[in-house]
């Protein structure tokens, strides 16, 4: 029996929250009135589209919803493939007379997998760094073998991309190399591993510098300690698209100040006063989509981190993108607390 309920959401509620129900629920919600009749449907997609034009997210999701859902009535569920094939979409809801929703068909029958086409796109993961946030972890086994359940980390991140389609896989290795080298060459797989060494630490931007010449196509590039619920087909297609040289994917975090803060007027008298003011920001996740031309900007061997040689692009009149996401569909190792928390999330 489907669990409707986790796959809609009432009209008023803001697309704050139905942006963190969307990571769970197949990446589509079907949108209700207080009646609970069918009145609209939002994606993940149209959420996207509405944050890039610069809209907040604390607003009712009617705002931002398809409200023309594709629907099939009860005793027409034969219909609702051909829909979910011709308009490909990832599920169509069954109604009755009052458009309440009784049932719903998914593309792929049990409604848990995305819908995408198979990739093949190369995958550069950043792993030469100490990871000295997690010292004293660290100091015995690099970052990106620390476990996370039963596996570790880095083996997590390549299977988030070898689930889309993607078999070839490049390291930047600089710390205890060996040791990563030696677990991916014993591990069974049907992927490709080729391990780059940095002879000296370059940084998230400059390691590319051993990219050039060995990439020309359109790459991933994931720092090694970053899982993503996405789906991966749709990033490179927003990316591709959008025309991007480089396209950063982000998510979206809300910051609560914990005092009341004062604005002032010309005179220095108080202007307002807001009680723990909240302010939202898109956080650079540490996942990109680049074109191997962004590797001309690299131009000598050194340290560099990612934000400079976006910074440059920028300044040559490049487009570069962002992919925004949920903060729930990221999870990051970077910290101790947030290792626990991700691990806390492998232990459901």
């Amino acid at each position: 029996m489907k669990d409707i309920d986790r796959f809609k959401a009432l009209q008023t509620e803001s697309v704050r929250s139905c942006m963190e129900k969307l990571n769970r629920a197949l990446h589509q919600l079907f949108v209700v009135d207080e009646a609970d009749a069918l009145v609209g449907c939002v994606s993940d997609g149209d959420i996207r589209r509405w944050i890039l034009k610069g809209n907040g997210l604390d607003v009712p999701v009617r705002e931002v919803m398809n409200p023309q859902p594709k629907f099939v009535r009860k005793g027409e569920e034969q219909r609702a493939k051909a829909l979910i094939e011709e308009y490909v979409i990832l599920a169509v809801p069954v109604v009755d007379e009052a458009m309440h929703i009784l049932d719903i068909v998914f593309w792929n029958e049990e409604g848990k997998t995305v819908r995408f086409d198979p990739i093949e796109t190369p995958v550069f993961i950043m792993a030469g760094g100490k990871g000295e946030r997690l010292l004293p972890y660290t100091t015995v086994v690099p970052k990106p073998l620390i476990p996370i359940g039963e596996r570790p980390i880095a083996e997590l991140v390549v299977d988030s991309f070898y689930q889309y389609g993607c078999r070839q896989f490049f390291f930047s290795l600089n710390y205890k190399k060996n040791m990563i080298k030696a677990y991916f060459d014993e591990l069974e797989r049907d992927y490709e591993v080729r391990y780059i060494e940095e002879d000296e630490p370059l940084g998230s931007g400059g390691s590319l510098w051993y990219a050039k010449g060995v990439l020309d196509e359109t790459f991933f590039l994931s720092n090694c300690d970053i899982l993503l619920e996405i789906d991966y087909a749709n990033l490179l297609k927003f990316h591709k698209k959008s025309g991007n040289l480089i396209t950063v994917v982000t998510s979206m975090k809300r910051y609560v100040i914990p005092y009341g803060t004062v604005t002032l007027s010309p005179e220095g008298k108080i202007d307002q006063l807001v009680e723990k003011p909240a302010l939202d920001y898109l956080v650079n996740t540490g996942v990109y989509v680049m074109e191997p031309r962004a590797l001309e900007y690299i131009q000598e061997k050194h340290h560099l981190p990612m934000t400079d040689l976006i910074e440059e692009c920028l300044r040559a009149g490049e487009s570069i993108g962002t992919y925004p996401i949920s903060d729930d569909a990221w999870m990051d190792m970077g910290q101790f607390g947030d290792m626990e928390k991700m691990k806390k999330r492998f232990e459901r």
